[in-house]
């Protein structure tokens, strides 16, 4: 007996029906596992029961949206990756959406193959090693406790902003292109399409600055970024 697709687990969050039935369809076609959620307050529980690999997450829902879905996860710990789906092609919505804590974003309509390899890409992440601490100048980045410090202040980074922080720590004055971040902190293998690296350096460079400090991560000007202390 076919007991059907034995992949990872899709939470597939979108309060219209014909999108979780067509999405749903084409992702077990690809050898997800589909789990669908109507609503915010469904997916709240199903992320509980079903433990997810990845989620696909509508933001406009009328009983919880999806910022507030988002925002409710990463309060208590919950670091599931999450790719926003979105109705518009809107700047402003889309960072919100990051600063809530999303891992990516697609705006409807979209191709079924751009959400597959967006999903594949979130779960190649890479993994942090449990014993690494890095300091680089006065900055100290600590992944058993998942901290990193600027001299005394603790900068209070997501678990995007950690990852690209990381990265550049490893590599301090060497220029890392776009495509490289990509690939490192995102997982893509392919050109996003989007300016997800440099809307993130942007959250990265001003929590680095908060506290009135020097600018230490430089942009070189058609090339990418580079850490220099």
């Amino acid at each position: 007996m076919d007991d059907g697709p034995v992949g990872p687990v899709v939470l597939l969050v979108d309060d219209d029906a014909a999108i979780r039935r067509a999405v749903g369809a084409g992702l077990e076609l690809e050898g997800f596992r589909v789990v669908r959620a109507s609503g915010g307050r469904a997916a709240l529980a199903a992320v509980q029961s079903v433990a997810p690999a990845v989620i696909l997450l509508d933001l406009s829902m009328p009983d919880l949206d999806g910022l507030e879905v988002l925002r409710q996860l990463r309060a208590r710990g919950d670091d599931v990756p999450v790719c926003v789906l979105s109705a518009r092609d809107d700047v402003d919505e889309r960072v919100r959406g990051l600063q809530a804590g999303a891992d990516d974003y697609v705006v409807k309509p979209f191709a079924l193959e751009e959400v597959t390899a967006r999903l594949h890409a979130l779960l190649r992440r890479r993994p942090t090693p449990p014993d690494a601490v890095l300091t680089v100048g006065d900055l100290t980045l600590d992944s058993r406790s998942h901290l990193a410090r600027r001299g005394e202040r603790e900068l209070g980074l997501t678990r995007r902003e950690f990852e690209l922080l990381r990265l550049f720590m490893s590599h301090p004055g060497e220029v890392i292109d776009r495509a490289r971040l990509h690939d490192e902190v995102w997982g893509y293998s392919f050109d996003p399409g989007t300016n997800i690296a440099d809307v993130f350096v942007g959250y990265l460079r001003r929590k680095l600055e908060a506290g009135g400090e020097v600018r230490v991560l430089q942009t070189v000007r058609g090339v990418g970024f580079i850490l220099q202390v």
